[in-house]
């Protein structure tokens, strides 16, 4: 049953990179999305209209920073503003996907924390509070200064793994790193499942190479899990990595879906059975494909828009 807000001060703002997410999110919430309108100058730069009064107002603006990502972010942080100097009385950012994410500290000299620099942008523009899912390093959390709530999408992949009546015995979960080993342990709680982790080096970037597998896959059904996947690198060598160790079915789930440059094609010419993905960024035409299946976080997202808007406990919606 929808929540029924129409009449509210809550007001639900969708941008350009996920307005079909946002357009669920607003149905679960029984809203219509805010008047908005994004336009670019000649020369490329954005230009942001808001077409109705939100004077105190509890403002939340749907906007992944996927590709092309720093158009995304800039027209969130002009939205962002925007708001604050129409009298809204907080400006929420709901980031399914927060992009940068991966740059969360320096693993070399002279690099940017750029996750750190994305924080102090969404702050100095003015933002209340942020909503994402998922974080590449949950630390990210303690780069920002205002509120913060962190979604997992763990739950709804482990639910969708429980209809396939895999027998539990059989199930071992599987982290493509060592840095996703908590992540994983979550969703083994859930299954009732060991798990495994695969001790891999990366060269450079988007370049993976499997060491080693920890743990018994032996005659098993292996699901890979990772918060991201780009290039789609890591989990097909893993999951070809799986098979040959002996695992009887791969598949692979997600929460971030940026399948970039060869990942498609990676993924259709890989031992991977099924890779279940999330809506957080939405897939061009280019990106479809057989092995996908796609899940929504909308009513996840709607629930927690809901709960910060009454005051309620988030928390709740990691059970």
């Amino acid at each position: 049953m929808p929540y029924q807000y129409a009449n509210s001060q809550l007001k639900l703002f969708s941008l350009n990179s996920n307005n079909p997410l946002a357009q669920e999110i607003a149905q679960e919430m029984g809203v219509e999305l805010g008047k908005s309108s994004v336009k670019h100058f000649s020369d490329g730069e954005i230009q942001i209209s808001i077409e109705e009064s939100i004077r105190g107002c509890d403002v939340f603006i749907v906007q992944s920073t996927s590709a092309p990502v720093n158009e995304h972010l800039m027209e969130l942080l002009i939205m962002v503003d925007a708001c604050k100097r129409a009298s809204a009385r907080t400006v929420n950012v709901v980031m399914p996907y927060y992009g940068y994410a991966r740059q969360d500290r320096k693993a070399k000299a002279r690099e940017p924390i750029t996750a750190k620099l994305v924080a102090n942008l969404l702050e100095t523009a003015g933002a209340t509070r942020v909503i994402v899912l998922d974080l590449h390093a949950p630390q990210i959390q303690g780069f920002f200064d205002i509120l913060i709530d962190h979604l997992m999408a763990v739950p709804l992949l482990s639910d969708y793994f429980k209809t396939k009546n895999i027998p539990e015995d059989e199930i071992v979960i599987v982290s493509p790193d060592h840095g996703g080993v908590t992540r994983a342990r979550k969703m083994a709680e859930r299954l009732k499942a060991p798990i495994a982790i695969i001790d891999k080096r990366r060269p450079k970037p988007n370049v993976a190479e499997v060491m080693n597998i920890v743990g018994n896959v032996d005659g098993k059904v292996a699901i890979l899990i990772d918060d991201i996947i780009d290039t789609a690198g890591t989990i097909t060598i893993g999951a070809d990595a799986l098979r040959a160790a002996g695992a009887k079915e791969v598949y692979a789930c997600c929460s971030h879906p940026v399948l970039s440059g060869p990942a498609i094609e990676r993924i259709n010419n890989s031992a991977i059975k099924e890779l279940v993905i999330t809506n957080t960024i939405q897939l061009s035409e280019d990106k479809q494909s057989p092995k996908i299946k796609e899940l929504s976080v909308a009513k996840l997202m709607a629930d927690a828009i809901v709960r910060v808007y009454e005051n309620k406990s988030v928390s709740t919606l990691f059970d």
